[in-house]
């Protein structure tokens, strides 16, 4: 007796573990668009391409905005889309930026350098746009400074929601009950990638029943560029499919499963 009573708690515990996200308005799947670095041609092809598509993203930007940039960016957050943490200088290993001054390669930073940085540059964002709560991307998608990780530390002090890590397009979400929210994976699109590349990545998550998310820099310009034409692709592939697709912000999607999965535990605590 006690034995298939352990069996059917096991088996409970499992159809739990692998239960789908339920999406908003009975969608299928969620994408979430996100761009890096704050570059030039994100504000002049990739904003109005979502603006024509009429969808949100985030963008990740760094403290080199300017005082001809900044009223952009601010217009851009007034329409919705994010305007999110991504460090004021950018550190990287300096295996990722040859060149660099040694002050901005992360093996010379320590823990409470960058996130004193990290502080600055949310003191930043809110004067360009007025916001408090913030996300987060790792410059380079390192989550190490002076080789140690800031994961833990950047988590205890408050000053960011969620924070989103690097991946090679197979890092769909699909088991958000084990999803760190400070170590979200996304796709990082490499130069030139197709549109239909991109188009193939929608198709998987929604078949997933999972969240995609893509990590685009340059867009018909700049660098580790996606052309105009492979970006539009995917904007109307996601246009044309918004009755089964929910394109979100990072912060809203981000809400959203944190949300679900508080239910989800306060559910399963009441069993």
């Amino acid at each position: 007796m006690k034995r298939i009573t352990f069996l059917l708690l096991l088996l409970n515990i499992v159809a739990i573990a692998q239960q789908k996200m339920t999406w908003p308005k009975n969608k299928k799947a969620v994408i979430v668009l996100t761009y890096d670095d704050a570059l030039a041609s994100q504000l002049d092809v990739a904003i109005p391409q979502l603006d024509a598509a009429r969808l949100k993203a985030t963008f990740f930007l760094t403290g080199y905005i300017t005082d001809k940039t900044i009223p952009r960016w601010r217009a851009a957050g007034a329409k919705g889309y994010e305007l999110a943490n991504h460090t004021l200088y950018h550190p990287c290993l300096g295996k990722e930026i040859k060149g660099s001054s040694p002050e901005n390669l992360t093996e010379n930073y320590t823990i409470p350098a960058i996130i004193r940085e990290i502080r600055m540059m949310n003191n930043f964002l809110f004067a360009v746009g007025g916001k408090v709560n913030r996300t987060y991307a790792y410059p380079c998608t390192e989550t190490k400074v002076g080789g140690s990780s800031y994961v833990d530390s950047l988590r205890k002090t408050g000053l960011i929601q969620y924070a989103r890590i690097g991946g090679d397009g197979r890092d769909m979400i699909t088991d958000f009950t084990k999803l760190d929210p400070m170590l979200v994976p996304s796709w990082g699109v490499a130069e030139n990638t197709p549109g239909i590349k991109l188009v193939d990545f929608v198709k998987r998550v929604e078949k997933s029943g999972g969240m995609g998310v893509f990590m685009f820099h340059g867009i018909g310009g700049d660098y580790l560029t996606t052309s105009a034409e492979a970006h539009k692709e995917l904007l109307d592939y996601l246009q044309k499919h918004r009755n089964d697709i929910l394109v979100m912000t990072f912060e809203q999607a981000m809400d959203y499963v944190s949300q679900a999965n508080k239910m989800i535990a306060a559910t399963n605590k009441g069993r």
